[in-house]
C-alpha cells in the first residue's frame, strides 16, 4: 500500500527535498490530505480487510497539549498508520474526556469564581462550555502533529449517549451488588477538597516529625501484679503529630516482646528490639527491662490519652514492625487505612476531627477551628507543658501527594461510595491472564493493583 500510494495519497508532489523547510512545507503536506480526505480513502481501500482498533484513553479537555500528550498521540499514530499500510481496517475515533476536577478547577481560577456560592447547575454549564472549546483547540494540535483520525466526529464523555451508556453499566455492577456507601479512612486533598482514589495517588518524599510521647499506662498493675504502685507510660510513635486529638487506641504486636524499663522513677513499655532507637530518640537510660511480656497480653488493657480525658485500649495489630518508633503505635482510624481497619476490627470509633479544607471542627476540644498546621504546634505545645513530650526526630519518607495539585495529602475518613473490588476480584485476574501485555511488566503492575485493592472509591465532592 505505502507503495501504491506514495505519490497520490501520503505526499504531494513537490521538488522540495524533504529534510529542507519542515516548518514550511509541513502544512502543506497536512492541508494535502485533509482536502482530499486520507482517512476517508484509506476506509475505503480497506474496508473488507481485517480490523485493528486501538482504543485510545482520551486526555483531559482542559488546557492545550503539552510534550507528554504530543507524544502519546504521535506514537499511538505510529501504530494506526503502520496497520493502514499493512492492509488492516483501522479506524481511529479521538476522543476527549470532559469530567472531572481538573476542568472544574480551571474554570472556578480563570473565572475567579466561589465554588460555595455558585450555583452548581451553572458551573457545570460554564464547565462544559468550556471543556468544549479545549477539545476544539486540542484537534486543531493534534491534526496539526499530523495524526490522522475521524476528526469530525470525536467522542466525549459530556455526550448524553455516553453518559447514558456510563449510567446502564453503572446500574449493572449496583444490581449485583458491587457498589456500596461506607465510612472510611481515605485519600484526601484539602487543597482540591476531595476524595482521591489509590490510582490517583503520586509518592514523593517529605520530611516530617517523628516523635515519641507517653501514655499513662492505667492498667499496669491489673496485668503484671509486680508493677503495682510503680507510674507507668507506654511511648507512642508517630509521624503525623496533627492526628493526636483523634488518638483512639495504642497499637502492638501481638508476639514481639515487650519490655518495662525503670529509669529514674518511671517505667516505660517499649518493644525490646528498638530500645536503642529509644534511647536515641528521648536520650533515656534505659538499662535492662524490669519486665519482659509478649504483646498479646497487652490487649485491650486502658492507657489515658496524652491531652483529653479518653481511655485508650492497646490493640493487636501485625502491620507494627520494628523498623523504626517503639513498637507502640498510635492509631487513629479516622486518619489512617490500616488503623481504620484496626478500628472496626475492635469496635472503636471511627472519629475525625477534620473538615473538607483542612481544618479541625469548631466543637473539637481544643483545637477548634485551627489549621492542621496550626494544630500540630498546639500538640507539641500541650506535650511539652505536661512534659510527655520524651524525643522529636526528623525523617524523610515516601508520602502520598495529590495528581492534580501535587500537594500532600491526608488520610481523612469521610462517607463515600465504593465498588468493592473484593466482588469480582477473581474473574478480574482471569481477564488478565488473557490479555497479551506490551512490554511485558504491563500484567504484573494491572495484577499487583487488583490482587491487592479490596476496594475501589468512586465518589468525588
Amino acid at each position: 500500500m505505502a507503495n501504491d500510494y506514495k505519490d497520490t495519497l501520503f505526499l504531494p508532489k513537490t521538488d522540495f527535498p524533504m529534510r529542507a523547510n519542515l516548518s514550511q512545507r509541513e502544512p502543506e503536506f497536512l492541508k494535502f490530505w485533509y482536502d482530499m480526505d486520507l482517512y476517508g480513502e484509506l476506509k475505503k481501500k480497506n474496508k473488507d480487510k481485517p480490523s485493528f482498533i486501538l482504543h485510545d484513553g482520551p486526555p483531559y479537555a482542559n488546557a492545550s497539549i503539552h510534550i507528554g500528550t504530543a507524544t502519546n498521540k504521535i506514537l499511538k499514530d505510529f501504530v494506526v498508520k503502520y496497520k493502514w499500510q499493512r492492509g488492516y481496517f483501522a479506524p481511529y475515533v479521538p476522543g476527549y474526556d470532559t469530567h472531572g476536577l481538573p476542568i472544574e478547577l480551571k474554570v472556578l481560577k480563570e473565572q475567579n469564581l466561589d465554588k460555595d456560592e455558585i450555583n452548581p447547575v451553572e458551573l457545570r454549564k460554564k464547565c462544559a462550555a468550556y471543556a468544549r472549546s479545549f477539545a476544539d483547540v486540542q484537534t486543531e494540535q493534534f491534526k496539526r502533529l499530523g495524526v490522522i483520525g475521524d476528526w469530525g466526529h470525536p467522542y466525549m464523555t459530556l455526550i448524553p449517549a455516553y453518559e447514558a451508556t456510563q449510567l446502564e453499566g453503572f446500574a449493572k455492577m449496583v444490581d449485583k451488588g458491587y457498589v456500596y456507601k461506607g465510612r472510611k479512612a481515605i485519600y484526601w486533598c484539602t487543597d482540591c477538597q476531595t476524595a482521591l482514589a489509590a490510582a490517583e495517588i503520586e509518592y514523593g518524599d517529605e520530611t516530617s516529625p517523628s516523635i515519641f510521647v507517653a501514655y499513662k499506662y492505667l492498667e499496669a498493675a491489673k496485668v503484671f501484679p509486680e508493677l503495682e504502685g510503680k507510674d507507668v507510660d507506654v511511648i507512642i510513635w508517630t509521624t503525623t503529630p496533627w492526628t493526636l486529638p483523634a488518638s483512639m487506641a495504642v497499637a502492638v504486636h501481638p508476639r514481639y516482646e515487650y519490655g518495662f524499663y525503670q529509669v529514674g522513677d518511671k517505667v516505660y513499655l517499649i518493644a525490646c528490639g528498638l530500645k536503642a532507637e529509644v534511647e536515641r530518640a528521648t536520650q533515656l537510660p534505659f538499662g535492662e527491662p524490669i519486665l519482659i511480656c509478649r504483646g498479646e497480653r497487652l490487649e485491650k488493657t486502658l492507657a489515658l490519652h496524652p491531652f483529653y480525658d479518653r481511655k485508650v485500649p492497646f490493640v493487636l495489630a501485625d502491620y507494627v514492625t520494628l523498623d523504626a518508633g517503639t513498637g507502640c503505635v498510635h492509631t487513629a482510624p479516622g486518619h489512617g487505612t490500616e488503623d481504620y481497619e484496626t478500628g472496626v476490627k475492635y469496635g472503636i470509633d471511627i472519629y475525625n476531627p477534620v473538615d473538607e479544607t483542612g481544618h479541625y471542627y469548631k466543637d473539637t476540644p481544643i483545637f477548634g477551628g485551627m489549621s492542621l498546621a496550626e494544630g500540630e504546634k498546639k500538640v507539641f505545645e500541650l506535650l511539652n507543658e505536661s512534659k510527655l513530650l520524651l524525643g522529636k526526630l526528623k525523617i524523610t519518607h515516601s508520602y502520598p501527594h495529590c495528581w492534580r495539585c501535587k500537594k500532600p495529602v491526608i488520610f481523612r475518613a469521610t462517607d463515600q461510595w465504593f465498588v468493592s473490588v473484593a466482588d469480582f476480584r477473581d474473574k478480574a485476574l482471569e481477564c488478565i491472564d488473557e490479555v497479551k501485555w506490551v512490554p511485558d511488566w504491563g500484567k504484573d503492575r494491572i495484577t499487583n493493583m487488583v490482587r491487592d485493592r479490596s476496594d475501589w472509591c468512586i465518589s468525588r465532592q
